[in-house]
């Protein structure tokens, strides 16, 4: 594909919303060590899309994305603090691959999006400013974003 948005994975959140025990996305996939954490099972369907891909993440993380993704496309933000939120993140993403031709926005506890879906997305943004995965008729993940809304996007907070 000529036309390459980068997919952001957001990975920088507290998982807060995660009953067990450590962060969600270091959590066995369905239990099963074979298949991997859920952060590292989205990153490898983001790999496979065959798109440029960019993660933001905090330092924590950093060692697992790592065992994946190049250091140069790691966006290392400060640990959530109050009143910072995904929109910190995307901005974050976003600022760090400005000559993209758009953003695909997946988070990174995500591991059910395919490559292939992603690539429809993808596809999309060639048409419309904003596009985004549907299942059974309603929003999903992730969501395109063209270059046309970078202002936008670089300040979400």
């Amino acid at each position: 594909m000529n036309f390459a948005p980068v997919v952001i994975v957001l990975a920088a959140g507290l998982g807060s919303r995660f009953g067990g025990s450590g962060h969600k996305l270091v959590q066995p996939l369905e239990g099963n060590d074979d298949a991997g954490t859920v952060l590292g099972v989205t990153l490898r369907n983001a790999l496979a899309s065959q798109l440029p891909v960019r993660v933001v993440a905090t330092a924590a993380l950093a060692p697992l994305i790592y065992q994946q993704v190049a250091a140069c496309d790691v966006v290392i933000v400060p640990a959530q603090a109050p009143g910072r939120g995904m929109g910190d993140s995307i901005a974050a993403g976003v600022s760090a691959s400005a000559d993209a031709p758009g953003w695909l926005v997946l988070p990174g506890d995500m591991p059910e999006v395919r490559p292939a879906t992603l690539l429809k997305v993808a596809e999309a943004l060639r048409v419309s400013a904003v596009a985004y995965a549907q299942h059974n008729g309603r929003r999903g993940h992730p969501v395109g974003f063209a270059a046309e809304l970078y202002s936008e996007l670089v300040a979400l907070s």
